[in-house]
């Protein structure tokens, strides 16, 4: 009996693109934008990240976007306590394995003489994407460097991202935004003390 997978059927996403969902309600220029104001906008984004089929995602009601929107609040509450060195609110812990139990899940199928590895998707296909999206910031806090999570430190930005940098001390989501504006706000600062 030979053992087979599924390669043309993978919804496994980067920790990347995870966090990224989570910065899909920012700040900008220090006013909260969300943007997944419609349930199409919610379905668009995750058919571009890959977590949806385009052809079998049936258009997404209002509350389809409520538990988007409640879903990534509870991720974003999850890696804020791990970044801030706090216990998380239990019911964003709760919403986050609500989430991970409600999406697709491993079995094994049998076709012909080989046993080849499937998945079995969840209820809705609102449910398959969330838990998706929720599987690379879960995995990285049960066995890889959860101490990486970082948000950026830019008062009115706040994004969301892992550190990569060899030394692990990335404070900015992105050197040539955040970290000039803070550069540039500490010369001018240093100036006026000069002058």
């Amino acid at each position: 009996m030979s053992v087979g997978h599924m390669p043309d059927h993978d919804h496994g996403l980067s920790l990347e693109t995870a966090l990224e969902f989570l910065n899909t309600r920012e700040l900008d220029a220090g006013d909260l934008v969300d943007h997944l104001h419609r349930p199409s906008d919610a379905r668009a984004w995750f058919i571009e990240q890959g977590t949806l089929h385009g052809d079998a995602a049936e258009a997404w009601s209002d509350a389809d976007l409520a538990r988007v929107r409640v879903v990534r609040e509870a991720l974003r509450e999850v890696v804020d306590a791990v970044v801030e060195e706090r216990r998380p609110r239990p019911i964003a812990v709760d919403v986050v394995n609500a989430a991970l139990a409600s999406g697709a899940s491993t079995r094994l199928e049998l076709d012909g003489a080989t046993i080849k590895v499937g998945h079995r998707h969840g209820a809705a296909a609102v449910d398959d994407a969330l838990a998706t999206l929720a599987s690379p910031i879960v995995a990285e806090l049960a066995s890889g460097r959860p101490d990486r999570f970082r948000t950026c430190a830019n008062d009115t930005c706040r994004w969301t991202f892992f550190d990569t940098s060899p030394t692990g001390r990335r404070r900015w989501c992105d050197m040539r935004t955040c970290g000039n504006r803070a550069k540039a706000a500490r010369h001018r600062a240093r100036l006026a003390g000069v002058g």
